[in-house]
């Protein structure tokens, strides 16, 4: 059996939508909560929607102490999310800069889902202490193993996500992890139907959230940007092949600009 360490605080830098998320369920598992983001406008919209999301749990909000340097909200930490966008040269600064500024025991995770863990954590001088931390849908974490991530700090990975609430898998650091490549797949699949004219985008969607009661692969696709989806769809078919070629209607969705909830139109119009 491998003896979990105790964490009391975390760190999480990047308060985009990810992070907000991470922060959020931190602070309501009774983690005292650092949430970091380099550009100052990002911290107050962050902090008004966690107060907004936890509202009525005002000890839970309490625990969240806000930072607008990395190097400040890590020097007493235990634990380090990383909730930057998915943009490698950025990730690798940040992990330069957590590596030299954080304590030597504390745990590094990255919440990436497109990037190697292994190639991130091998810019560090604690591999073994890092791993990765892909959210998905605030009800399952991916507790990701690099090349040279040791059993306690997945360990460390699983008990923080179950404390937190949400469902644990351990899978090995590959492209698209497991939530990633089974959603590509599907959206993949639902744009062949609608282009094939087998059914409409509203009644696929209904029939895989009547069957499986989740929301369907358009709603999800709209929510996280059919151009997201799209680049995904693009690195899984480099790395897996044909399968993953990305389907011809889903490209033109995207190169008309419809690109998903935040662009006002995707499949659907918002």
């Amino acid at each position: 059996m491998v003896l979990v360490p105790g964490i009391e605080t975390i760190t999480v830098v990047g308060a985009g939508s990810v992070g907000r998320v991470a922060a959020r369920l931190c602070a309501r598992a009774g983690y005292r909560t650092l949430l970091e983001d380099i550009s100052g406008q990002m911290i107050e919209p962050a902090l008004a929607e966690i107060r907004a999301m936890l509202a009525g749990d005002a000890a839970s909000f309490a625990r969240i102490a806000p930072f607008t340097r990395i190097e400040d909200s890590v020097r007493q930490t235990d634990l380090i999310i990383e909730a930057v966008p998915e943009d490698m040269e950025t990730k690798l600064e940040i992990f330069t800069v957590l590596d030299k500024s954080a304590p030597p025991g504390a745990w590094i995770a990255s919440t990436t889902s497109a990037f190697s863990v292994s190639e991130i954590a091998s810019i560090t001088l604690r591999a073994s202490r890092t791993f990765g931390m892909h959210f998905y849908n605030e009800a399952l974490v991916e507790i990701v193993r690099g090349v040279e991530t040791s059993d306690e700090a997945m360990a460390v990975g699983v008990s923080v996500g179950e404390r937190l609430g949400l469902k644990t898998i351990q899978v090995r650091d590959a492209s698209g992890l497991v939530i990633g490549r089974l959603r590509a797949l599907e959206c993949n699949e639902a744009f062949a139907i609608v282009q094939e004219g087998v059914a409409s985008f509203a009644d696929v969607d209904k029939a895989c959230s009547a069957v499986e009661n989740r929301t369907g692969p358009f709603a999800w696709a709209d929510s996280v940007g059919l151009d997201n989806l799209l680049q995904e769809m693009e690195r899984l078919h480099k790395v897996y092949g044909d399968r993953f070629r990305p389907n011809p209607l889903l490209a033109q969705h995207v190169k008309a600009g419809r690109t998903g909830r935040r662009a006002g139109r995707g499949v659907y119009q918002y």
